[in-house]
Order: structure tokens, then C-alpha cells, then sequence
């Protein structure tokens, strides 16, 4: 079965963004983390804060013109 990437995701005029601007719920900085659109138009995924190290869970979702909302929440820690 093949499949049309276009089709299952559409991401508007093919524009989509990889890159987000976000601020760290432990630390406060705000750092850039990069975005993979291919991976469908909901994501959930923890990713570590480049400054403090400590881990979030990372949600976005893309909408139909490609624009990314990317949302934070601290990670529970055991």
C-alpha cells in the first residue's frame, strides 16, 4: 500500500512550520526546538530543555494552512 503523505497530512500549500519559539515550564528560558511536520498533524513527545536538562512533554498540532500550536507541560518525574 502506498501512501500519499499530502493526502493523510494536509499541510495547506505544502508550507509547514519546523520551528518553534516555547519557555521552559521548570526554567523559565525560552529556547527554539525544532518541529517535524511528517510525523502527522498531532504530536506527543517528551523532549529534554536544552538549558536545564529537565524533560517535557511536547504537544503540537498542525493545522490545515501548516501552522504549528505547540503546547508544554512539565514531564512527571519519578
Amino acid at each position: 500500500m502506498i501512501l500519499d503523505i499530502d493526502e493523510e497530512f494536509p499541510l495547506g500549500d505544502g508550507t509547514a512550520d519546523t520551528a518553534a519559539t516555547v519557555r521552559c515550564p521548570y526554567c523559565a528560558e525560552t529556547v527554539e526546538i525544532g518541529l517535524d511536520p511528517g510525523s502527522g498533524p498531532t504530536q506527543e513527545y517528551i523532549e529534554d530543555c536544552p538549558v536545564c536538562c529537565r524533560p517535557w512533554v511536547v504537544s503540537v498540532e498542525y493545522n490545515d494552512d501548516g501552522t504549528a500550536a505547540v503546547f508544554l507541560e512539565p514531564a512527571d518525574e519519578e
